[in-house]
């Protein structure tokens, strides 16, 4: 992958502000706030129908707002001069023409955004495609496909990168190899917004997240941040009291469902502190924190049996997307 440190938009933000959404009498996205900084990737969650590709659609110039604004680089995407110089989209690879070859749909791509031809050849060996390039798309496996998507995405070397479930299809390898590219672009001062289902890919990749439910923020930070911290799980037959005790003491502490608490102390040091209080304790553990899956349960309040992709007992086989497919740029 070439460098992105000499984009034409290097060090450019993603900004969603206020966003709202309607369909009808059904708000889609409803007042939905976040930024995505340069250097970093972002994973953006949610459950089906959260608004997830709505909001994409929104930030990619494919739909209106009713109020607010999403931004790329201070920009609405339509008043971007050149927006695939700015920012790279694949919201759906399914869309890519069945009877180009892929060499030929990355030189149409570079002739359409202003790059030479020579980059649709440098694109090519990017996304590991450089043997299958006189191979028609519609030749191509799903996974092949997945990465050709990446490709498009990359051809006018943006500064931004956003991608609807991009390991959809990808062989392990080929996930080792996304992973390494995302994870390149950021630290060469690339912005990503990764929307997927896959929750140990998403937790394996991204350093910051945002979560959505039925188009709405529910939380947002560092995957340190939501997945908590190394500590003590208790529980207490007053629970109140214990977070009375805690707050009192100014330690950190969160709730994490079941009637217990994560709480920022050793066992041995939290077992003092009930005795001293005079609390009594249904449960006292080590806690090395909370997996992803946990934490998007609990957030977005899914059960098991509506587990994501990626997630235990859901299915892996790539499903439809409920967006309509996007236009190659």
């Amino acid at each position: 992958m070439t460098s992105t440190t000499d984009s034409a938009a290097a060090g450019t933000a993603l900004e969603v502000r206020a966003l709202t959404k309607r369909y009808g009498a059904r708000a889609a996205v409803e007042d939905l706030s976040f930024v995505c900084a340069p250097g970093t990737v972002t994973g953006f969650l949610g459950p089906n129908g959260a608004g997830k590709s709505t909001t994409l659609r929104i930030l990619t110039g494919l739909a209106r707002a009713d109020e607010g604004e999403a931004l790329v680089g201070g920009r609405a995407f339509r008043g971007l001069a050149q927006p695939a110089r700015t920012i790279g989209v694949m919201l759906d690879a399914r869309a890519l023409h069945n009877g180009r070859t892929g060499l030929e749909t990355l030189r149409l791509t570079a002739r359409t955004v202003g790059m030479p031809a020579s980059r649709a050849d440098e694109v090519l060996e990017t996304v590991g495609l450089g043997e299958a390039g006189a191979k028609r798309v519609g030749g191509y496996s799903y996974g092949m496909r997945q990465r050709l998507g990446i490709g498009v995405a990359l051809i006018g070397d943006p500064a931004v990168l956003v991608l609807d479930e991009p390991a959809n299809g990808l062989d392990p390898e080929g996930i080792r190899w996304m992973r390494r590219l995302l994870r390149s672009f950021a630290d060469a001062g690339g912005t990503v917004l990764l929307s997927s289902h896959q929750l140990r890919e998403v937790e394996a990749t991204v350093d910051r997240l945002v979560v959505i439910s039925q188009g709405r923020l529910v939380r947002e930070g560092t995957l340190e941040e939501l997945t908590g911290v190394a500590g003590t799980r208790v529980g207490a037959l007053d629970l109140p009291a214990l977070r009375a005790a805690l707050d009192a003491q100014g330690i950190a502490h969160e709730e994490r469902g079941g009637g217990e608490l994560i709480v920022s102390l050793a066992p041995e040091d939290m077992g003092r502190l009930a005795l001293r209080e005079q609390l009594v304790l249904t449960s006292l553990a080590e806690s090395h924190g909370t997996d992803l899956e946990e934490v998007f349960f609990t957030l977005t309040g899914q059960h098991e049996g509506d587990a994501p992709r990626g997630a235990p007992g859901a299915a892996t086989a790539p499903a439809a997307s409920d967006h309509a497919p996007a236009p190659i740029r």
